[in-house]
């Protein structure tokens, strides 16, 4: 038996910091959105628990014996009392540590499959459970729907957008959560008002994104000047409507009106930049 599930992206449209909780975690609220790429995470049944990586950037991977992967596995497999094993097969499109939540994503993913692989019974609120564990980032991806999030990120509340063409980039630099959060100077707090009936149009979101921003940028820009380039460079591309950064970087994305203009900007900057990763996409319904 195989199973195979689509590891998204996931787009912070907007991220607001508060200070640092007495348990670590700083609370948040964002808007967060997935797109229609991502890696792959197929589960073939074994006698043993195995992980394999490829793909373009499945390097940035190497020798990390115990990935986020391979946790969420041996988490599922510990609340399911279950000795199954599966070979797993990670096809890494996107960057890694780039912001975009995609090792997040690809341990979702791992639950959603060995779920269906070992037909494990179990509530979603469980499933969601052992994703809390797993990251802060990880309950999001398990559904991979918009939603905001709040708390440390495990408080989901889904929430209507209209499609979105958009356009990743990641100028190929490393930029450390840890390192950004050490060096956030300005935060905007968790005390804003959600509109939580969602958005009937794309005027209706960007009016509302334009109060908002990503915290995390400006430490970021600090640590690898190269993502302020990145981002002077979306906002002057044709058919831009907002450029920002995803999460704690380095990846940013620019909205656009169009999907015609979306991939000609795409086609425009991979001429202009060609080390840089230009990946036009859109929001997933």
């Amino acid at each position: 038996m195989s199973f195979s599930e689509e590891a998204s992206a996931k787009i912070n449209l907007f991220l607001h910091v508060g200070e640092r909780r007495a348990d670590g975690f700083h609370p948040l609220q964002s808007l967060a959105v997935f797109t229609g790429m991502g890696d792959v995470l197929r589960a073939d049944a074994a006698s043993q628990l195995a992980l394999t990586v490829d793909g373009p950037f499945s390097e940035g991977l190497s020798g990390e014996g115990d990935n986020l992967v391979l946790r969420a596995a041996r988490a599922l497999a510990a609340e399911a009392g279950t000795l199954a094993g599966a070979a797993l097969t990670l096809t890494k499109k996107l960057p890694v540590a780039s912001g975009i939540g995609g090792g997040s994503a690809d341990a979702a993913a791992a639950l959603r499959a060995l779920k269906a692989l070992w037909r494990v019974e179990i509530s979603d609120a469980a499933l969601m459970d052992i994703a809390a564990t797993l990251g802060s980032d990880v309950p999001v991806c398990v559904p991979s729907q918009a939603a905001y999030m709040e708390g440390r990120g495990e408080i989901l509340t889904p929430v209507a957008i209209p499609r979105l063409p958009l356009l990743l980039v990641n100028p190929g630099v490393a930029v450390p959560t840890r390192d950004v959060f050490a060096a956030l100077q300005t935060r905007s707090g968790a005390g804003l008002e959600l509109p939580r009936d969602g958005f009937a149009d794309v005027r209706a979101l960007l009016a509302f994104l334009k109060m908002t921003r990503n915290d995390l940028e400006d430490p970021a820009r600090r640590i690898q000047p190269v993502i302020a380039d990145v981002l002077d460079v979306l906002a002057a591309l044709p058919g831009a409507v907002l450029a920002r950064m995803s999460g704690s970087g380095a990846t940013c994305f620019a909205l656009f009106a169009d999907d015609a203009a979306c991939a000609g900007a795409a086609r425009a900057l991979k001429i202009a930049q060609p080390g840089w990763w230009v990946a036009p996409t859109h929001t997933r319904s």
